[in-house]
């Protein structure tokens, strides 16, 4: 599953040199490369790689897919290793208010997590669009599984069970903004994600990043990534961060 999931992070490299046929096909792809190291007394690796893959299959549908990996060891000793691929299938995307529906795999390490799927359905409402930038929000709801390797949790009621699954409503919140003549843009996606179910089971994750453009197909990129999830392992923080510096490769303008 790991390595499945892995795989759709390259995507974006098998269809970047495909310009020509973007035009015909509306592809859009681009991969990010960010990280931070750290050696000495103190030895520090965090990698984190996402991609977006986007295509119409359709005249009124729009397929997208967005990918992410991180990586974090401390002292060579693995701390984290997380994989996450959200896809979305969306219906008169032009439109103010569109349909959609959705499916979201993913892994993690640290919160040990062996595999967690969402599947849902909901809408986007469009509220601001003017060239390249953009705002915009979702209302979604879905149904969750996820299968922990251990079954002690911070809340005690949830003891004894490997798999918990609920329903949830979801917020998102996505938009982007160049800035400085293009010479900055900051883009913003994030969300929340309360159970339907039970009041002390919800999540949120918040993703920020600065670009600096290099090149019209090449940018060097800032991200800020936090996540909090209520429900944990027994132990484990229920909140994560992490800040990356490096470049992202696209094959759009």
């Amino acid at each position: 599953m790991k390595t499945i999931l892995f795989s759709f992070l390259f995507v974006p490299i098998i269809v970047f040199g495909q310009l020509k046929e973007k035009d015909s096909l509306k592809i859009n792809a681009d991969l990010s490369l960010t990280g931070f190291l750290q050696a000495g007394n103190v030895e520090t690796v965090i990698f984190r790689a996402t991609s977006n893959f986007s295509f119409k299959p359709w005249k009124k549908a729009l397929f997208e897919t967005n990918n992410s990996y991180v990586y974090q060891e401390f002292g060579k000793q693995k701390a984290d290793e997380d994989i996450l691929s959200l896809n979305f299938l969306r219906f008169t995307p032009e439109r103010t208010i569109s349909p959609l529906v959705l499916g979201f795999v993913s892994t993690n390490f640290r919160r040990e997590i062996d595999i967690r799927y969402i599947f849902g359905a909901g809408a986007t409402f469009n509220i601001f669009k003017e060239k390249k930038n953009f705002l915009k929000f979702a209302l979604t709801f879905e149904y969750e599984n996820t299968d922990f390797k251990k079954t002690v949790f911070n809340q005690s009621q949830y003891n004894g069970n490997a798999s918990i699954n609920t329903w949830r409503g979801t917020l998102w919140v996505k938009g982007e903004y160049h800035m400085f003549k293009n010479k900055m843009i900051f883009s913003h996606e994030s969300y929340f994600q309360p159970s339907l179910e039970e009041s002390d089971n919800y999540r949120w994750r918040a993703d920020f990043s600065l670009e600096f453009p290099i090149w019209k197909f090449l940018s060097f990129k800032i991200n800020y990534l936090d996540t909090f999830e209520s429900v944990v392992i027994q132990d484990q923080k229920q909140d994560d961060s992490v800040i990356s510096f490096g470049f992202k490769i696209k094959n759009y303008l």
